[in-house]
Formats: structure tokens, sequence, C-alpha cells
């Protein structure tokens, strides 16, 4: 067994929705055996937090989706990774998403493309959600694991004038199948890398 990944979740919590999927997700890679979650919010990035992004394996982005794109927190934040680019330190590693909006679609595709084009720019690997969408037949119901319908990461919707304990069960459990399927990718390429002349 190769030593244990680090899958690092870089996100910014909002009103609070968005921090509970970011907990989905942790929950997701504590589930996967030589997987270690280090949960990073961006509205207050220690110097030490950068460090602690450059060792991760993996990085999972999350932000609430305002007016169309991730939050102000979250750009400020990839702004700021700019020396990151510079020096080519992410080149490589795992990276995903997760966003959520008060609208069934809520223009979501919209930042969940922006983190797979941040990733790009990083040269990092992109893993999508890899779940059929659920909800699309009179059999389905809320219920189901993506619900509403989204791949290229873990999208949820809240109603606004809902706390974050009100929302639905079957979008953070779709969070916490995107974080499982990151830590077994981070855990295949360890151990592809350890394997490799």
């Amino acid at each position: 067994m190769t030593s244990q990944v680090r899958v690092a979740i870089a996100y910014h919590g909002g009103r609070g929705h968005t921090a509970r999927m970011a907990e989905a997700v942790e929950a997701g890679v504590k589930a996967v055996e030589g997987a270690f979650c280090d949960p990073i919010d961006v509205s207050r990035t220690a110097p030490e937090d950068w460090f602690r992004l450059d060792d991760a394996d993996a990085i999972v982005f999350g932000a609430p989706t305002y007016m169309g794109t991730a939050s102000a927190a979250f750009h400020a934040f990839a702004e700021a990774s700019s020396r990151r680019w510079f020096t080519g330190r992410w080149t490589g590693k795992i990276a995903a998403g997760f966003t959520n909006s008060g609208s069934m679609a809520g223009d979501k595709s919209s930042t969940l493309s922006y983190f797979a084009t941040f990733a790009a720019q990083h040269g990092m690997i992109w893993v999508g959600l890899g779940l059929r969408p659920g909800w699309n037949s009179s059999s389905g119901g809320p219920g189901d694991l993506n619900r509403l319908g989204f791949h290229l990461g873990a999208a949820a919707q809240s109603n606004l004038d809902e706390p974050p304990s009100a929302m639905c069960d079957s979008d953070l459990a779709t969070a916490e199948h995107l974080g499982g399927r990151v830590a077994r990718c981070a855990v295949q390429f360890a151990l592809g890398r350890e394997r490799m002349p």
C-alpha cells in the first residue's frame, strides 16, 4: 500500500451551505483507505495554508455560485495562487469542484467550468462527478444522487430562506461521492507513480 495521500478542500463557505458540502466531501475522502483530508477555508488563507495546498496530492475547489460565478472570496484566492502558477507547483495534482446556489440550475455550470479552467491553468488533472443524472424519469425523485444532473462536479440547491441544516440530503450525498472519487483517484495516481521507473 502507498503512503497516505492528502486531499485538500479549498473552499469558501458563504452563508454556510457550501461549507456543509465541504464537510460532505471530507466525509467521502475519509471513507477511502489511504486518504487524509485537509479542509482549508480560502476566505482566511494563512501563509502555512499555501504550503498545505502545495503538499496535497489533490485539491477539491468549492464555493457558492453568486451572480453566475464563484464567490468573490474564492476569486481572490484564485488570483493569489498565481505564485503557484509561476512555479508550476500544482502541476499534476488531481482537481475537482463543487458549488451551491439557490436555484435548481442557478448557473452552477459556470462556476464548475471556472474551477475546471482554473485547475487546467495550473496544469492539474480534472476529475468529474462520475454519476449519471438522477431525477430525470417518473420513477426518480429528489432523493436521487446527482438529482440536479451535473457532470463536471457536485452541485447543490438550497432555498434562500432556509438554513444550511435544511439542505437536501441527496445533494450532500453527491458531494460525499465526489470526495470519495477524488480520494480513490489520488490513491491510484500515487500507486502509479511508485511503480514508474
